[in-house]
């Protein structure tokens, strides 16, 4: 097999897949024996963001990372129950066939609880060399060199909130609303030993407290340059669940898993860095806020493009539960200096850390698709130089001058499909198998009887 993949498109953005040489294989082995590892896991994440992939034994790591590691090529294209997804191009199209992941080595990090156990994260292809361009990392990467075409690079972070169960009983570890309550933050020890093996795959932890809900928890770390910050998102999202499992809890990303109580959030922060210098693109100290008219014109792409991104941010039925009143769960098309009730929270420190906080994101998104759809809505912006709208006063949810987002996830995925400019920039490739993907979840979800209309229905009628 060739060395370097040609991608086999015209698209200048999409990055080439580089198989190792044998001495590359070679000195990566000795790096992996180095760290003490007898195994190393492939890992790609899926459309959902989970990870899916194969262990390997050390003996066997060479031969793969030079000739790619076969896996069912639809892999990205299996739906919320792995469910292959029909009319995506990606499944019986292709006659249901294996792709190939090239593992990318600088990803190399420990898996702490197991033992002698290391991780890379890796890129997908078909056996012809071209490459998957439907998949999250892949998508981002092209959003990325997007970006840095334009002058950019990218700096950015991804902030979750979850909940944490007893995995028998199904009941939180605490009760009450006991937000940023110290005690309740240390009450549970694997919690303190989350944080612990966190930091120990090189994930700078900076914050970590329960949040409003019975059982929440939000961990905070620090942003990164690139697709750096989605793999840290990807490793934490599955370490917590994976590592918890280990301690018979059970931690969920699912977007609102109680009824009355606190949803769970994705907040996504981002702000462009010139590629010359290394400044902040988004800091212009002789505007009255500090923000530049990139900054500007970046938000109102953002702002632009929201209704057809919140099919990626919030990519469930379940995660539309989470917009009600007074939630802090955005609504509507805004934004605001310092404001928590709009869809675009700018923070305007005057100094290199101003950025963007899009508060929109559901728990359950994916980071690489979070960050590719803001990214590639905000340079849109750029690119047509669009003129930021007014952040009006007072909180955003109770004017009702501001459009409003989509609160059900058929009509977010009809205004995905009718963006048209985002459409174009992110692929097409990408497009047809989310939406097929994504109708396809709804469609059989849609399907099943919910508990509460048995409960509502079935006696009294």
């Amino acid at each position: 097999m060739l060395k370097v993949i040609d991608e086999g498109t015209k698209d200048r953005h999409i990055p080439k897949l580089v198989l190792a040489s044998e001495k590359e294989a070679n000195d990566f082995v000795k790096k992996v024996e180095s760290q003490g590892f007898d195994f190393v896991r492939f890992e790609i994440p899926d459309m959902a963001g989970l990870s899916r992939g194969k262990t390997i034994p050390i003996s066997h790591v060479a031969g793969y990372l030079k000739s790619g590691l076969n896996l069912y090529g639809g892999t990205v294209a299996l739906d919320s129950y792995s469910i292959p997804v029909r009319n995506s191009g990606y499944n019986e199209e292709m006659n249901y066939q294996d792709c190939v992941m090239v593992a990318d080595q600088n990803t190399l990090m420990p898996v702490p609880w197991l033992e002698k156990t290391g991780r890379v994260i890796c890129d997908t292809m078909w056996y012809n060399g071209r490459a998957q361009l439907a998949a999250p990392r892949m998508l981002l990467k092209k959003m990325l060199s997007v970006a840095e075409s334009l002058g950019f690079n990218v700096m950015m972070g991804h902030e979750y909130e979850f909940y944490v169960v007893d995995a028998e009983t199904r009941k939180p570890i605490f009760g009450g609303q006991p937000i940023f309550a110290t005690a309740r933050t240390h009450q549970h020890p694997a919690i303190d030993d989350l944080i612990r093996i966190l930091q120990a795959q090189g994930i700078d932890i900076i914050t970590y407290n329960v949040e409003h809900g019975p059982g929440q928890v939000e961990i905070n770390y620090s942003a990164q340059i690139g697709v750096d910050a989605a793999d840290r998102a990807f490793v934490f999202k599955n370490t917590v669940k994976e590592y918890l499992a280990k301690h018979g809890l059970l931690a969920t990303f699912m977007t609102k898993p109680y009824k009355g109580l606190s949803g769970s959030c994705a907040h996504y922060h981002v702000s462009l860095l010139k590629k010359e210098g290394g400044g902040n693109a988004f800091l212009d100290l002789e505007d009255d806020d500090g923000m530049s008219r990139i900054f500007k014109s970046f938000i109102q792409g953002v702002l632009d493009h929201a209704r057809g991104a919140m099919a990626i941010w919030s990519p469930t039925p379940n995660c539309y539960r989470r917009i009600r009143p007074h939630t802090y769960a955005p609504s509507n098309i805004s934004w605001g200096i310092q404001d928590r009730s709009a869809s675009v929270r700018v923070k305007a420190s005057k100094d290199k850390s101003t950025h963007m906080e899009v508060r929109v994101p559901a728990a359950m998104s994916n980071p690489y698709l979070v960050a590719a759809t803001t990214i590639g809505s905000g340079l849109l912006g750029l690119m047509h130089e669009r003129e930021l709208m007014p952040s009006g006063s007072g909180p955003k949810e109770d004017d009702p001058r501001y459009a409003k987002l989509p609160t059900e996830i058929e009509d977010a995925l009809d205004a995905f499909e009718a963006d048209t400019a985002l459409r174009d920039l992110l692929g097409e490739e990408f497009v047809k198998v989310y939406l097929a993907m994504k109708r396809q979840e709804t469609a059989r979800l849609r399907d099943e009887i919910p508990a509460a209309e048995v409960n509502e229905y079935f006696e009294l009628y």
